[in-house]
C-alpha cells in the first residue's frame, strides 16, 4: 500500500497578503502545490488529502483539484476555530487558528495508511518526497516509528525577512533526540544565523544544523497522541489566544517519553518558498530555472 500525502492547506498567509497556496507561479499558472503533489505522484505517493477552511472550499476545488483528477486521488478535510474534542468549546476572544498538530488532527478520518505531512506553500523538492515515500512504505503495519526531512538550516532562510524553523537535534544514529520550534530566525548583516530565544535574546546558530520545514512522515497512531495531547495544551492555554499546538511539540513529547522514536533523514534537496511578497520573484527564477535543467516539464498536468 503506498503512502498518503497530507497537505496543510488551511492557512490564511497573512504575512504573504493573501490565499498564497492558490498563487500561480510556474510558467502555466502552477503552484507550489502542483509542484508537490507531481513530485510526490513519481516519487511514490498513492493518494493526497488537503486539509482546508470552509471559506475558501469553492475556489480550492475549482482552481486546484480539478487538475489532480487524472493524477492521484483526492480527499478534502476541513480546520476551523471551533472543531474542538467533544465537550469542549471555544475560548471567547480566541481568534488564531490552534496549529499545525491541529490541522493534522482534521485527518483522523480520512487517513489509514503511513502518511507524509507537508505545508501547502513549501517548495520541498523532489529527492525529498523519494526519501520520504520509501521510508514510509517501510512502515507499513509498524507503530511508533516516526521520520521527518531534515534540511540544513542555512538553506531555508528568506531574504525578506526572519522565518520560523523547527531546529532539531539527533543522536549519532540519527533519531531525533529534540526539536524546539524557533519563530523567529534571520541571518545577520555579518552572515550569521541567529534565533530569538525564549527571553527574546538573540542566540546563534550554525549553518548546517538540521531544521524541520514541517515534512513529516507518522503512522495512524499519531491520531491518538494528538487527540490526548490536544486536550492537555486546551486546558493549559485557553486563556492563551495566541498560544499554538505546533507539530514540533507533540513530536518531543512523544520522543521524551520513550513513545516513539523519529528517523531524520538527510536530502540534497534545497527548500524555497514565499514567506512575504518579496520572495515572490525569486520563486518563479527557481522554477524557470529548474525547468531549463530538465528536472520539471513546462506543463505539470
Amino acid at each position: 500500500m503506498k503512502p498518503v500525502l497530507f497537505v496543510l492547506a488551511a492557512g490564511m498567509g497573512s504575512r504573504y497578503g493573501g490565499l498564497k497556496q492558490l498563487d500561480g507561479l510556474g510558467p502555466n499558472g502552477e503552484t507550489i502545490m502542483d509542484y508537490s503533489i507531481f513530485d510526490a505522484e513519481r516519487g511514490g505517493f498513492g493518494k493526497v488529502v488537503f486539509v482546508i477552511r470552509h471559506s475558501f472550499e469553492e475556489d480550492f476545488r475549482t482552481k486546484i483539484l480539478k487538475k489532480y483528477e487524472n493524477v492521484l486521488p483526492v480527499e478534502v478535510v476541513f480546520q476551523e476555530l471551533d472543531y474542538l474534542p467533544k465537550g469542549f468549546s471555544l475560548p471567547e476572544g480566541r481568534e488564531k487558528p490552534w496549529g499545525t498538530n491541529h490541522a493534522v488532527m482534521m485527518g483522523k478520518e480520512a487517513i489509514n495508511e503511513p502518511f507524509a505531512v507537508i505545508n501547502a506553500d513549501d517548495f520541498y523538492g523532489r529527492e525529498s518526497f523519494k526519501i520520504l515515500a520509501e521510508y514510509l512504505s517501510s512502515l507499513e503495519g509498524k507503530q511508533n516509528d516516526y521520520c521527518m526531512i531534515g534540511y540544513r538550516l542555512g538553506n531555508t532562510l528568506s531574504e525578506s525577512g526572519s522565518v520560523a524553523r523547527g531546529i532539531c537535534e539527533k543522536n549519532d544514529e540519527d533519531f531525533l533526540t529534540t526539536v524546539v520550534e524557533r519563530t523567529y530566525i534571520v541571518r545577520d548583516a555579518d552572515g550569521i544565523i541567529k534565533y530569538k530565544d525564549e527571553n527574546g535574546a538573540m542566540q546563534p546558530v550554525g549553518e548546517n544544523v538540521p531544521v524541520s520545514m514541517n515534512m513529516w512522515g507518522f503512522t495512524p497512531e499519531y491520531f491518538e497522541y494528538s487527540d490526548r495531547q490536544f486536550i492537555d495544551f486546551f486546558n493549559a492555554n485557553k486563556d492563551n489566544p495566541k498560544a499554538e499546538f505546533f507539530i514540533p511539540l507533540v513530536v518531543n513529547n512523544l520522543i521524551t517519553s520513550g513513545k516513539a522514536r523519529v528517523k531524520v533523514l538527510d536530502t540534497p534537496s534545497k527548500w524555497f518558498g514565499v514567506t512575504y511578497k518579496e520572495d515572490r520573484d525569486g520563486v518563479v527564477a527557481k522554477i524557470r530555472e529548474l525547468i531549463a535543467r530538465g528536472e520539471y516539464p513546462e506543463k505539470l498536468f
